[in-house]
């Protein structure tokens, strides 16, 4: 430990010696300096110093701005320091970064990384970042990748309501529902471009799912409507589920929900939509629209 401690504050000194400017030397030599930062970082991380690892990894970034992976080491450092707020902000400093240089999908998966990273303390903050990586890959017509994105995006969207209520009050809940149904419809037009025509049917039942949690039985109906011209898509089984699905809510009978949403079609979607499936109540069960809601 001892010896990596001073091996790492011999490559700082060389650093700083490489930064100074005399008589003889009239600029710094920002590349043998960043060299020597990235080792004393390495010393530090095996020393199990990683406050000043990450000091060192900034100071190289910082010494030859070029260096983009500089602020990822930096951001990766902070993740195990369990400051995931400033890392995320350093990764996608360095995603801006790889973009300026060229490398769109270097940054689109430092992007990503970022995401996965903060979604256990901030789910508002990964939704934005796969947003942001879903965006890369479309500008660069990489659909396949932008829609797994955009769908990370819709599940996180999906977890911001209350399970245990199938209306909410207005105000930010149906503000996430809102963004759950857009994100929905941007993941569904993104398979029709590719021609997946089969998990545009899957999105549909999610995008309806959505829509009568957020107490809007009309735009769930217009959304199986508008679906209808989705080659193959009238003679499915989930066309058959969701009409028996608006037909139960239609009628208000809470059996038949319960029956078509705890069916196999429904029970094997991703989770937190057969979560979101098995929560739904219709009107009348107790709960209030939010129009009623808001009146009050």
């Amino acid at each position: 430990m001892a010896q990596k401690m001073s091996e790492a504050n011999e490559h700082l000194a060389k650093a700083e010696k490489h930064l100074k400017t005399g008589f003889m030397k009239w600029k710094p030599d920002y590349d043998s300096a960043a060299a020597e930062y990235a080792k004393a970082a390495i010393a530090f991380k095996n020393a199990k110093q990683l406050e000043r690892a990450k000091e060192a990894y900034l100071q190289e970034a910082e010494a030859h701005s070029s260096n983009r992976s500089a602020f990822e080491q930096a951001g990766m450092i902070l993740k195990d320091l369990q400051r995931l707020p400033e890392a995320v902000e350093l990764i996608e400093r360095a995603s801006r970064m790889y973009l300026e240089n060229g490398t769109p999908d270097t940054a689109a998966m430092a992007l990503d990384r970022a995401g996965k990273m903060i979604e256990v303390v901030d789910l508002s903050r990964a939704v934005q970042l796969y947003q942001q990586a879903a965006a890369v890959f479309e500008n660069e017509e990489r659909l396949r990748q932008a829609v797994e994105l955009i769908g990370k995006a819709s599940r996180l969207l999906n977890k911001k309501k209350s399970p245990e209520r199938l209306f909410c009050s207005v105000g930010s809940s149906t503000f996430w529902f809102d963004e759950a149904a857009s994100s929905l419809q941007k993941e569904k037009n993104m398979f029709m471009e590719i021609e997946n025509y089969p998990t545009c049917y899957k999105k549909t039942i999610a995008q309806v799912l959505v829509h009568l949690r957020r107490g809007d039985f009309v735009a769930a109906q217009k959304c199986v409507s508008e679906s209808c011209g989705i080659p193959g898509f009238n003679g499915s089984e989930d066309y058959a589920a969701l009409e028996r699905l608006l037909a139960g809510f239609d009628q208000q009978d809470q059996d038949e929900v319960t029956q078509v949403c705890s069916s196999p079609l429904l029970r094997f979607m991703d989770n937190d939509y057969a979560k979101l499936a098995l929560s739904l109540k219709v009107p009348g069960e107790g709960m209030e629209t939010p129009v009623a809601a808001g009146l009050q």
